[in-house]
């Protein structure tokens, strides 16, 4: 399996390496927030010699009503994300929508992820490829909840014409659709992602969701199972995910997004320290 390293970090995932973190905030909600995350996040990380990448969208475009809070939008956004990833010194991973998104994104986001809706959109993964690839970071698309693990090939030979072969791309598991307003996650999906040859992470707090299932406003947004990530994590990690991906806030009920789907704060060190546990185990560490 391809390991990659992202060489102005240090930072290497795959085979042979630590357990990869990318956490953070489902959106950015203001500066402040942003910085206090992400400085939380490292400091734990740290402590538990665990790579770190901060984590935070300036766009969620995907809502469910057209009066869901959305983010501060591209040029806001990218620049809270450019000031964290200066003032605290930490890798940045941010989405994109839209293909005239790819350069302004990949010129301050080391990890460009491509949301699971949009793995089918062939212009889209073409121009985060090529641009994620100028800029020497790297791409983290995530399986649709739509698609077999094997599929994920397809797109993966994608990326690899756009960038004349490059190594550059995690695959990540974030949940299959089954039934209505409900989500499974297959473990035996991890081994059949990471037999393509690229690293694979855990998406634990989008597999958790229930779109279009919040009660709480008349569903019009997308409910959860705070309750679950942990659980879908640990056994991702059992299951030989090389990283995991997960969302925190302070007060995750006053997060203006995908609140019942995120984790409170300060249970990211106990959740973190286990993990690595696992990690270790399952690698022989």
């Amino acid at each position: 399996m391809a390991v990659l390293k992202l060489e102005r970090w240090g930072l290497n995932v795959g085979d042979g390496h630590p357990l990869l973190v990318i956490a953070g905030l489902n959106v950015l909600e203001d500066e402040a927030l942003a910085l206090e995350t992400a400085h939380t996040l490292k400091a734990i990380c740290a402590r538990l010699d665990l790579p770190f990448v901060f984590k935070a969208s300036f766009d969620k475009a995907n809502r469910s009503s057209i009066r869901s809070y959305r983010g501060p939008g591209l040029e806001k956004g990218l620049a809270i994300l450019a000031k964290v990833r200066a003032e605290v010194s930490v890798p940045i991973a941010t989405d994109l929508h839209e293909v005239v998104q790819a350069g302004p994104v990949a010129a301050v986001a080391d990890i460009v992820q491509i949301p699971a809706f949009l793995v089918r959109q062939t212009d889209l993964v073409v121009a985060a490829a090529r641009a994620t690839h100028a800029a020497g970071g790297w791409l983290h698309v995530k399986k649709a909840q739509f698609l077999a693990p094997w599929d994920c090939a397809n797109i993966l030979s994608k990326i690899k014409e756009a960038t004349e072969g490059a190594d550059l791309t995690l695959l990540c598991e974030r949940g299959s659709s089954f039934g209505y307003n409900n989500l499974v996650v297959d473990m035996l999906g991890m081994a059949e992602m990471k037999k393509l040859g690229v690293p694979v992470t855990i998406d634990a707090t989008h597999a958790v969701q229930l779109p279009g299932a919040d009660s709480r406003n008349g569903v019009a947004s997308t409910g959860g199972r705070r309750d679950g990530v942990p659980i879908i994590a640990k056994a991702a990690v059992a299951a030989g995910a090389d990283g995991v991906f997960l969302e925190f806030h302070p007060d995750p009920d006053r997060a203006l997004c995908d609140g019942p789907s995120c984790l409170p704060l300060a249970e990211a060190e106990s959740l973190l320290t286990t993990l690595k546990a696992l990690h270790g185990v399952v690698n022989g560490g």
